[in-house]
């Protein structure tokens, strides 16, 4: 075992480095001990260490180190305790990324498992377990060394005063987490026992066997296939992934599971520390009621040969699913307890892999950040090497399943993008606009069809005709007629240009398939949502087509193809990334051999670029000691000063209060556009030392800002919140300094405003950055709307309020502060938010309404009128903010409501089915957060899902549970009064409902 250690601590004779070399020998490792000034780390490990992988290759005359010495040592794997990069250190550490590519190359050559773990040398073990890993110690053990493609980061111990001390059970579990990945490389793969863990939350609505973005059945079938040609021992497979699926879920819920633990047996797997504090939570551990028959916890699950499969047991109890997330007081539940004990000690896996995104083991209660031995995502992952198959358009949460999950994450593409296109109602009335616009004398008789149409439609509440609005006159037919013809036409040009843009949006087209490169039509459709308008659909076909014969190749670029404004070979780039897609699988089999797997930025092929390509690859963020990027904070200034011009033209002031959604995804995927939103607000700029960190938010002369200092509510989801500690610290120190500016009030909203909390003699009345408890993640919003548990929006909005009153910054972590909180909502004048993706908008998933639209209640409950959200879709090129009911307006009529995304997600089986699902759930939470309850949308939804006989078919048979929850949120809708249907319409919908319920009661029709 390679060992890079601090040359600096031997010679000042730290007790710790004797300990951690002996604690390596007890667990049977021999430690090969380098000492090392802190930038020679790479030299050491490309010269002086080798490897049996690297050792083949060479006598196959491949030598990618000219400089290996002939006495270099064999290793088995590599353990850096210093932390930073591995070429640069500590006295590069500034240097990040620039050094990234020869750190890859190294341990790429080297093939071996890379292992950064270390004490903590800026931080005391007492706030490390108290309040988890922060600030720049953060960046050193994790955002660092993930660039270098490090796994399982686990803190070793930390300062006590001056002194470094170790804290043995984190150094047993870095020697047993080594040892297992050591042991699996050296198992034969007909006898490793793998374990695959698929996902089914929440229980009850067709999620079993689904993940974000993927084709979980097609998915699994391919790897276990795969696993199969590899000489692994895999049983009989079904010809279809939906059967296994299938297989698996009645495993899981069947009372009489071939697996089960008894009470005793998990007693004495957990101790009787954890054991005891299990009780305290759930009172006893048989009680639960959740998958336990007497004294046997069920295991659910399949065996194939040595591969167990099996569904991650649910976080709780029905009406209370989520209460678990994270909470440091919490516990998981028995049984959840005994399933991932049994896979340790029962099972006993080689290996396991969390297939898609994502589960819940990584967000279990314990230190946000740096796991102790009272973690429970550490408890219960124990030292099973840990594979996690995730989307890579996300570099956020697949931090936490690296951090805290031990996860080695397999990244995966994202599905191919269509266009929305037109259909229906709006092609007819494209058609009918330019039929009238040709002569609109002769062709008047055609104004009242395309009325007609645009009330049928619903259009004119997204693309309202300005003249009538002004004057409060409803929009008809009729009334249309009081106006000019000139106005009127006027109104069609503005209609035809809207409905260009609804012809050209793009969405995500079905789900992707793991390993499976596109097929030339899916790369088509990738390659001209990445060129957009640059090449036409001409120049993309000969890109896609393009033959592989160097010569004419050559030529081509000889005559720099003429016409491809000199991005032809960029398209060939791209192109063959993308058909590298085939590395998600390949790389998933060397990480089961324990091999090294190459890191990789997360991010979005149409913001990014070839960056991000190819997937398969172990996935990290950014350095946020650079936050905002250059790029990211002149966007975001620019956004900012849209939103205050479009709020002064629309109200006449400036706004007093901006709330600004601060997400760990958008941040990282824009390098922190929503931060240069927040600054331009208050007036500040980022402030940077020599090597380019950034060190402080500097105020800037009232005189150099433009408008006032606007006064901010940050709202940090939970991985911002446990991610960019320093962000928020440096932004909490703007805000304080901001308040003690001698400035009028009348220019400083933010100093008026603390001013009237302090005469109140509210403390830390400069807080301005809220989020959930310290630890725990969601504003819960979802989980009462997706259990229908909730009466009225303004109980949404409570639930909010009450879920993001805690304080964060230097001074508060975590800290209660009402008052400062509702005094931000009664003055919030706006709502901004960036959405950072064309997968996931506001209508894809429940964190927007959940989060956005949950303040966006509290804050409507506290002011006592209407308060306008502004949107900027980050991954375009357009900077101008939209509002909260057009962009739904615009992603219903794109999405959900448009046939050619109904048609994609139907072809995906039960997973697209879910997808579905979870729109329509989606749908009554808009209802409930921003009173959306536009009628036209539920319903062509209604005719799309349930009244459409075929696809009602296809739907049910794919995905009952699915199925059952899309009519019963259309008949939730009709109850909760968002929706007046027909009577007849309502009545199908109840026959559908009772006719799917029935069926999957078992109850014979």
């Amino acid at each position: 075992m390679g060992i890079l250690l601090y040359r600096k601590h031997v010679i000042t004779k730290q007790p710790y480095i004797p300990q951690l070399i002996r604690y390596f020998e007890a667990a049977g490792i021999i430690p090969l001990p380098i000492f090392i000034n802190g930038v020679e780390g790479h030299v050491a490990v490309r010269d002086w260490m080798t490897t049996t992988d690297e050792t083949a290759r060479r006598k196959q005359g491949n030598i990618e180190t000219l400089s290996l010495s002939p006495d270099a040592v064999e290793v088995d794997a590599i353990v850096s305790t210093i932390g930073f990069p591995l070429v640069g250190g500590p006295a590069g550490s500034m240097e990040a990324g620039r050094q990234v590519e020869v750190a890859k190359k190294i341990l790429a050559a080297k093939n071996v498992p890379y292992f950064v773990s270390a004490p903590l040398l800026i931080q005391d073990i007492y706030s490390w377990t108290r309040q988890g890993i922060g600030g720049l110690q953060s960046v050193v053990l994790y955002a660092l060394p993930e660039l270098d493609g490090a796994i399982d980061p686990i803190p070793l111990g930390g300062l006590v005063g001056e002194d470094i001390y170790l804290v043995p059970d984190r150094l047993k579990r870095l020697t047993s987490r080594i040892n297992n990945w050591v042991k699996l490389r050296q198992t034969p793969p007909s006898q490793r026992k793998i374990a695959i863990i698929l996902y089914g939350f929440p229980p009850g609505y067709g999620a079993a066997g689904t993940a974000a973005l993927l084709n979980v059945p097609k998915s699994l079938l391919n790897f276990l296939q795969k696993l199969k040609a590899q000489g692994y021992t895999v049983g009989d497979l079904p010809a279809d992934g939906e059967e296994l699926i299938r297989m698996v879920k009645e495993a899981d819920e069947t009372t009489s599971a071939v697996n089960t633990v008894n009470v005793k047996t998990l007693e004495k797997w957990l101790g009787y520390l954890l054991k005891s504090r299990i009780e305290k939570q759930w009172k006893s551990l048989t009680g639960t009621g959740i998958k336990t028959d007497g004294d046997e916890f069920q295991i659910g699950g399949i065996q194939l040969g040595n591969i167990w499969i099996g569904l991650q047991p649910p976080l709780g109890i029905s009406g209370d699913p989520m209460r678990l997330m994270f909470d440091r007081d919490l516990t998981p539940h028995p049984q959840y307890a005994a399933f991932y004990k049994w896979l340790q000690n029962h099972f006993q896996a080689d290996a396991v892999v969390h297939f898609g995104m994502h589960g819940t083991v990584e967000w279990l209660p314990g230190s946000p950040l740096g796991n102790t031995g009272y973690s429970w995502s550490d408890i219960l992952l124990g030292s099973l090497p840990n594979l996690y198959i995730y989307a890579a358009n996300n570099p956020s949460e697949s931090m936490l399943a690296k951090r805290r999950g031990y996860g080695v994450i397999i990244s995966h593409n994202v599905p191919p993008y269509g266009r929305a296109g037109l259909y229906k109602e709006l092609m007819a009335l494209r058609d009918l606009i330019a039929e009238y616009r040709e002569d609109s004398d002769k062709n008047y008789l055609l104004k009242e069809a395309i009325c007609q149409k645009i009330l049928d439609s619903g259009l004119e509440a997204d693309c309202p005709f300005d003249d009538a609005r002004k004057l409060g006159i409803a929009f008809s037919f009729e009334n249309v007629g009081l106006f000019s013809a000139d106005a009127f036409n006027r109104y069609l040009v503005k209609l035809y240009e809207y409905l260009q843009v609804v012809e050209s949006r793009l969405f995500s087209s079905g789900l992707h398939v793991l390993g499976e490169p596109p097929n030339s039509e899916e790369m088509v459709a990738y390659l001209e949502a990445y060129f957009g308008d640059n090449l036409s659909q001409e120049q993309v076909r000969e890109i896609v087509f393009e033959e592989n014969e160097p010569q004419r190749r050559r030529g081509r670029r000889e005559e720099e193809k003429e016409g491809f404004g000199g991005v032809f070979e960029d398209g060939l780039l791209v192109r063959d990334l993308l058909l590298q897609t085939t590395d998600e699988l390949t790389n998933l089999l060397r990480g089961l051999n324990g091999e090294y797997i190459l890191p990789a930025p997360g991010g979005d092929l149409l913001r990014d670029g070839p960056g991000v390509l190819p997937t398969g690859r172990n996935i990290h963020a950014l350095d946020p000691y650079r936050m905002p990027s250059p790029a990211a904070f002149e966007r975001g200034r620019e956004i900012a000063r849209k939103i205050l011009d479009k709020h002064v033209a629309e109200q006449g002031s400036y706004p007093e209060t901006v709330a600004v959604m601060l997400w760990g995804l958008d941040a990282i995927k824009t390098r922190g556009e929503s931060i240069g939103i927040l600054l331009e607000l208050v007036g500040a700029e980022p402030l940077k030392e020599g090597t380019g960190r950034i060190v402080r938010y500097e105020l800037k002369p009232l005189v150099d800002v433009g408008h006032p200092r606007i006064d901010v509510l940050g709202n940090l989801s939970g991985i911002f919140r446990d991610s960019f500690v320093n962000i928020i610290e440096l932004l909490d120190d703007l805000f304080v300094r901001a308040a003690a500016a001698d400035e009028p009030e009348s220019e400083n909203f933010i100093r008026k405003h603390a001013l009237i909390l302090q005469a109140q003699g509210v403390k830390n009345c400069a807080a301005r950055l809220f989020s959930n408890p310290a630890g725990d993640f969601g504003s819960l919003v979802n989980d009462r709307v997706v259990d229908g548990s909730w009466d009225s929006g303004d109980e949404l909005g409570k639930t909010w309020e009450s879920r993001n009153v805690f304080s964060y910054g230097r001074q508060d972590k975590g800290e209660a502060r009402p008052e400062v909180l509702t005094q931000l909502l009664k003055g919030c004048d706006r709502i901004v938010q960036e959405i950072d993706s064309v997968e996931y908008g506001l209508t894809d998933i429940q964190e927007y309404y959940a989060n956005t639209g949950g303040l966006k209640k509290a804050a409507e409950k506290q002011r006592g009128k209407k308060v306008n959200t502004s949107f900027v879709e980050s991954f375009s090129k357009d900077t101008n903010p939209r509002n909260l009911e057009d962009l739904l307006r615009l992603e219903y009529r794109t999405k959900l409501l448009n046939p050619k995304w109904a048609k994609a997600m139907a072809n995906q089986g039960s997973g697209g089915a879910y997808e579905i699902s979870q729109r329509m759930t989606a749908l009554i939470g808009w209802g409930g957060t921003a009173d959306f309850t536009d009628s036209w949308v539920y319903n062509q939804a209604a005719d799309t899902y349930a009244l459409d006989q075929e696809m009602a078919q296809k739907l049910r048979e794919a995905n009952p549970e699915a199925f059952r929850n899309i009519v019963g949120r259309m008949l939730e809708a009709n109850g909760r009064g968002f929706w007046r249907p027909d009577a007849d319409k309502l009545q199908k919908l109840r026959d559908l409902y009772e006719l799917t319920d029935e069926k999957l009661e078992g109850v014979t029709v």
